[in-house]
């Protein structure tokens, strides 16, 4: 298999440089460093020329920041990138990764030697329950399909066809790029996670999030929180029906 790999970071953050040159070394596949798209320099119309608010059911109800754009938008450039270096695949991992286990190098390898095309595997940074079936295990790794896989995009192994259908499912987009890979139904990829967790995410550690948080008052944030576990189980019946129909 030929797999590139592209360690994902925002030029401005100078904290992080030693951080993804020390990941660059550690990744077990030939790796580039990937320019992020910085969202404190996208001006509005460039912002808003890729998001349609309301564009897919469960409808999704919040304003995307400018950072949620960027963030988006880098993966696509990433996806772009396994496409155009011709890869098989490819290992996308943000600068605030770190390895935090040993069993890291038989993990990304069996990953790498079982992934096939249209796969997606995620590799958490912390325990999450992901309700789902075992799809195969190789020495110490497992890899699950979860029925509602978790956010976060702190690493992935992107298959080919994979990048393909998440790119030709986001010319434009109404959610953050992890919320958007929860719907199966609409890409096509199929999203598997890894296990044991291998990786860990040192932020912090690094002077903490370069994400500029917009500050919101308390009513937003009360709908907010009413509002995301009804999304998710929404999200969770609409990939239930794509499985069905796809078995």
């Amino acid at each position: 298999m030929h797999c590139k790999g592209f360690i994902l970071h925002l030029e401005r953050a100078t904290g992080r440089t030693a951080q993804a040159e020390a990941l660059r070394a550690e990744l077990p596949v030939d790796t580039e460093i990937l320019p992020a798209i910085d969202g404190l320099q996208m001006g509005d119309a460039a912002a808003q020329r890729f998001v349609r608010p309301g564009m897919h059911e469960p409808r999704y109800p919040f304003a995307l920041s400018k950072t949620e754009i960027a963030c988006f938008l880098t993966h696509r450039h990433a996806w772009q990138a396994i496409i155009d270096a011709d890869c098989d695949a490819g290992l996308i991992v943000e600068d605030d990764a770190a390895v935090a286990s040993s069993d890291f190098p038989a993990v990304i390898q069996a990953a790498l030697v079982s992934l096939r095309p249209e796969e997606f595997i995620r590799f958490p940074h912390r325990e999450r329950h992901e309700p789902g079936s075992l799809a195969r295990e190789i020495g110490p790794a497992r890899f699950i399909e979860p029925r509602l896989p978790a956010l976060g995009m702190v690493m992935q192994l992107v298959g080919r066809e994979a990048a393909r259908r998440l790119l030709d499912a986001s010319w434009q987009f109404d959610r953050p790029v992890d919320n958007f890979v929860q719907m199966q139904w609409l890409h096509g990829a199929r999203v598997l996670t890894a296990r044991p967790i291998v990786i860990r995410e040192i932020c912090q550690q690094l002077g903490g999030s370069v994400i500029h948080r917009t500050h919101h008052g308390v009513i937003h944030k009360i709908m907010h929180e009413l509002q995301r576990p009804l999304i998710r189980l929404a999200i969770h019946q609409a990939n239930e029906q794509w499985r069905r129909k796809s078995a």
